[in-house]
């Protein structure tokens, strides 16, 4: 994949909604699991695939939650796969170890924040998994994740991994050292809520910071009064709280301006 030179991105752009330069089909996606290993580590992932689409497509990542692969990347996938792309759900955990509650999702989530080698080759084996899946395009590659997966996704363009584009939903920005000069080979788009109490101000401006000293082509965006997890239509009613509530509207944006991200990169 080509070096691209930094982008200055237009307000026009940022409002423009597309739906990524893959048409919409009416055929239902096939969604199934796939067992991988990650070293010693047998993981569950999930792939979807449009089979209405003809030739290699162009495919998405897509990194979970702290507790977890679940529905809500699966559902994401299937979403990707009926706008024509090959999207692949990985486990950074491994096959069976979901959170159940927010305690234990912090302490499978903070193994991987205190080991980011650990954290990459999670992420790494989910990028293999999915460019060995039929029917994937794999010179044209693009990577999400949320919250947690924010962060991964995040990490792995920082540390030099040969993606397309990434794009990080309300994903947390604390990182061990700046990425190399040169070093960032894919577009990077965050999607951070402005009023999100778990991604402070200083670090919002040290990330920008670094990845402008570094060279990379990045756009960060913020939705206005939206909290963490905006995307997530879990945290309402009981689930919300003063730190994690959906946003639909913020949910929205965000999904098309992802899009847009994909159509420039890997068109």
């Amino acid at each position: 994949m080509k070096k691209i030179a930094p982008l200055v991105l237009t307000l026009a752009f940022i409002l423009t909604v597309v739906t990524s330069g893959v048409a919409h089909s009416p055929a239902a996606p096939r969604g199934e699991v796939v067992l991988y290993r990650a070293g010693e580590t047998e993981c569950e992932g999930y792939f979807a695939i449009d089979p209405a689409h003809a030739g290699p497509r162009p495919a998405v990542l897509i990194v979970h939650a702290w507790k977890g692969h679940d529905a809500y990347v699966r559902r994401r996938a299937d979403e990707l796969a009926a706008l024509g792309y090959a999207a692949f759900a990985l486990d950074m955990y491994g096959k069976g170890v979901r959170a159940k509650d927010a305690k234990e999702a912090g302490q499978l989530a903070g193994k991987f924040y205190g080991d980011r080698a650990l954290m990459r080759s999670r992420f790494t084996a989910g990028l293999e998994a999915l460019k060995a899946q039929k029917g994937v395009d794999a010179s044209r590659i693009a990577a999400i994740g949320y919250c947690f997966g924010g962060t991964v996704v995040l990490e792995a363009a920082r540390s030099g991994i040969d993606l397309d584009a990434v794009v990080s939903f309300h994903g947390g920005l604390s990182f061990e050292g700046a990425p190399e000069k040169d070093s960032v080979k894919a577009k990077v788009l965050v999607c951070n809520g402005d009023a999100d109490p778990l991604v402070a101000p200083d670090a919002r401006r040290k990330f920008s910071d670094e990845m402008t000293a570094a060279g990379a082509d990045f756009v960060f965006i913020e939705y206005g009064h939206a909290l963490h997890a905006f995307t997530d239509s879990s945290y309402v009613g009981d689930q919300s709280s003063s730190a994690a509530r959906y946003d639909e509207k913020a949910d929205a944006r965000s999904w098309r301006h992802m899009l847009a991200w994909f159509e420039e990169a890997m068109r």
